[in-house]
Parts: structure tokens; sequence; C-alpha cells
């Protein structure tokens, strides 16, 4: 399990493969702000809500000048087939090795029907143009998220 970074830390530095066979790093994002969120599992309930809340407002984010980029530990194939089924407009990243998430702090215990497990932690980071961080949510409720989050970009 890694630590979280804080406000005013420097983001973790990534390189990752994403939806379309793709690789991503924080470097392409220099100058501009990125959301880089974190999620459980590609089509389930909470974390298909959460990628459609932000899909609906990447117009908004690209206004704030804000790129919006999902991870999790789903392989390439989940990631995209999940972006086709609910036609997803942001990019969404894949970790399977866990080393970004845990470089985040999203690699946690986790417990659910009494049974305690490692898992992805929901949380979403929002990273400055200088690639620091801006803004951490650590315990994520879905419902409002993607629209608390387009409000700090904007105000960043």
């Amino acid at each position: 399990m890694g630590t979280v970074p804080a406000v005013g830390d420097k983001a973790p530095a990534f390189r990752l493969p994403r939806d379309g066979g793709d690789t991503v790093s924080l470097a392409d994002f220099k100058g501009r702000k990125l959301v880089l969120y974190f999620y459980p599992r590609a089509d389930t309930p909470g974390c298909t809500r959460e990628a459609i809340d932000f899909s609906k407002l990447r117009s908004q984010f690209g206004k704030a000048e804000t790129d919006i980029l999902g991870v999790s530990a789903d392989p390439v194939a989940a990631q995209d087939a999940f972006k086709k089924k609910h036609r997803l407009t942001i990019g969404l990243l894949s970790d399977e090795t866990h080393k970004i998430l845990e470089a985040y702090g999203a690699w946690g215990k986790k417990s659910m029907y009494g049974k305690t497990f490692m898992g992805i932690l929901r949380m979403t980071f929002l990273i400055d143009r200088n690639g620091r961080i801006a803004r951490v949510w650590p315990k994520v409720k879905v419902d409002g998220h993607a629209e608390d989050v387009l409000e700090a970009a904007k105000a960043l």
C-alpha cells in the first residue's frame, strides 16, 4: 500500500497502456490540468456511473483546459469493451501491475461482507499544469463527484 500524495506534492509519474492500445504518461499533459481518477472495476454499477458522469462533462472540462483519465487494474481489452459499451469519451488506463495504483495510494485494504481484501480504492486527483497535486478526493462517493471535480478544475 502506498501513501496518498498530498496537495502540493509532485504527482507520481506514470506511463500506462490505455484503451485503443497506445500508452499515456503524465508528461503528455505538461501545461494542462489533469483529472486522474481510480476506480475498482470496469463495467460495474458505480464505476459505470462515474465514467459516464465524467464523459458527459468532458467538453466542460476541456473548456477548463483539463483532461480526464480513469485508471483501474482491468486489462486494456476490458477497458476497450467498457468504453465502447457505454460510449465513454474519456481515456481509460490499465495498471495490471498496480504500480501506479500503489504510487497514488489507491491500492489498499477493503472490506465487504465481513471479509478483508486488497483492492482499488475509489479516489481522484486533480493535477495542476506544473504536475503537482492540486486537490485530492480520498473517499469518493459517485453521485455528484464529477461535478465537484469540474468546479475545482475551473477554480484552479
